[in-house]
């Protein structure tokens, strides 16, 4: 009978044992860390945690690996690349922002972490640092510098506008510049707010910029434009990529975003600022005349009207594929693993490399040791012996396959028919004739008989092919006869 679980370590037996009231199998590392893992998540479905940016990084996978911590704890994260790619800012070490996903563990190092599906700013406080320290950094490239600044063309032929085409800011700038002056206008439409908002309009600047002189879709002005808002529905015209993208434009640009109070980096970064779209429609063109507003009314109706079905057959979509399962569910943990792998590996290889090198270096060829192996070799070879079978046995078989070989080459000899009352005919040079073309062409021939071989001639030394012989004369009993040719 098994004897009652021991109470302290004096007791621990050396090899592992049941003991009395004890039901319970041992778990594996990987059973205990599957029941961690379903209960963290089970009882964490979706959190929202706030905290500090720290230790930031994208892998080369695209997934994003931080840390969130207070004055107090700090705890791991990781975005996977989808989520990464909808974010509306970049992270950096130090923005505290409020993280919302769920909780989970990674068993390969024995820990909890968030994966965290959407990340914002925590308050406007933290976005308005956020964009001091932007703007001190853009600032300090030169960037923002008056001396960058161009004078805007007195009377552009062509006006491009970047801006969302189904708000009213468009409207706004088509009515003005058809009031003052009618001019060509290309509108490139972007998203003004959202996520991607920020690359459509960058796109779009550098779009109208990448256009050669002389195009006629080139225009003479640039206006990039959208209506008021809070901070963060204008924060898109405050990422580093739209900045970069009008100060860089070849094109004269505007900016007119928001109202006058409204202040974003694209305002510093244009060659003119306007307080409101309307304003930047009344820089562009002089006053002329005032004609009517209806037909870019009509226009913008008709772009809303070609839109909506497809904006209500995206939201169909978009309802339909939120019911499918999450394709990358499955692989996140796996691509976690692998990322960590890969750093493993890399150190591993360091490593190995390490410890071959300090080998190498503690080895060292004694002449005792050679000679050590050389008599183990001699007395391996010594005992080495030859029977006699291993020779007889091949010189059997070839002498076996030489046999073959003879008879079948006394069967295939040419003079071997000859004992079947076959002739063979060969040249004065021994060659064997077998046409009666090139027999003809000999003035001497030799015909092999089973018992010996015979001299005859063809009746013609020429080495050309004989003409024709006229009918020959019968015979006479008389006369010794001529010897016939051979050929008739």
């Amino acid at each position: 009978m098994a004897s009652d679980f021991p109470s302290n370590a004096d007791d621990a037996s050396l090899v592992a044992k049941p003991y009395a009231g004890d039901n319970a199998e041992p778990l594996t590392v990987s059973e205990i860390s599957q029941a961690l893992k379903r209960t963290v998540e089970d009882r964490f479905g979706f959190v929202r945690l706030r905290g500090e940016l720290s230790g930031v990084k994208r892998a080369a996978s695209g997934h994003m690996y931080c840390a969130l911590k207070d004055e107090k704890a700090v705890i791991d994260g990781v975005m996977w690349r989808g989520n990464t790619g909808r974010l509306p800012f970049n992270p950096e070490d130090g923005l505290e922002v409020v993280a919302s996903g769920k909780l989970t563990t990674y068993p390969g190092r024995s820990k909890y972490q968030i994966v965290i599906e959407r990340m914002e700013l925590a308050g406007e406080g933290a976005l308005l640092a956020l964009l001091e320290k932007t703007r001190a950094r853009l600032a300090a490239e030169g960037l923002f510098a008056e001396e960058r600044k161009r004078a805007l063309p007195f009377l552009p032929r062509t006006i491009g506008v970047v801006t969302s085409p189904t708000g009213a800011v468009i409207r706004d700038i088509l009515h003005r510049l058809a009031d003052r002056f009618p001019s060509r206008v290309i509108v490139w439409p972007v998203l003004v707010q959202g996520q991607g908002a920020a690359d459509q309009v960058a796109g779009a600047v550098r779009g109208f910029s990448a256009l050669p002189e002389g195009h006629p879709g080139r225009p003479d002005l640039v206006i990039v434009a959208r209506g008021g808002g809070s901070i963060e529905d204008l924060w898109s015209f405050n990422e580093e990529a739209v900045v970069r993208a009008i100060a860089e434009c070849s094109i004269p640009t505007i900016s007119a975003v928001g109202h006058e109070t409204d202040t974003t980096l694209a305002d510093f970064a244009a060659d003119r600022r306007a307080p409101t779209p309307t304003a930047a429609a009344e820089m562009a063109v002089p006053v002329r005349a005032e004609l009517a507003a209806t037909l870019a009314d009509f226009g913008a109706r008709k772009k809303r009207a070609i839109l909506r079905p497809v904006q209500l057959g995206r939201e169909r979509l978009e309802a339909r594929a939120d019911r499918l399962p999450a394709k990358d569910a499955l692989l996140e943990p796996q691509a976690q693993k692998l990322d960590d792998l890969a750093a493993r590996l890399q150190q591993g290889l360091r490593d190995r490399a390490s410890r071959g090198r300090e080998r190498l270096s503690e080895l060292r060829l004694s002449p005792a040791l050679v000679n050590g192996r050389l008599r183990e070799e001699r007395g391996r070879l010594a005992g080495i012996r030859l029977a006699p079978a291993l020779l007889e046995r091949p010189l059997a078989e070839r002498r076996e396959r030489l046999a073959a070989l003879a008879r079948l080459t006394e069967q295939l000899h040419p003079d071997r028919p000859l004992q079947r009352g076959y002739v063979r005919v060969t040249g004065p040079d021994g060659r064997t004739l077998t046409d009666k073309a090139a027999a003809a062409q000999e003035a001497a021939l030799t015909l092999n008989f089973r018992d010996g071989a015979l001299e005859v001639h063809t009746g013609d030394t020429r080495p050309a092919r004989p003409a024709p012989k006229p009918k020959r004369k019968p015979r006479t009993s008389g006369t010794a006869a001529a010897q016939d040719d051979l050929f008739g």
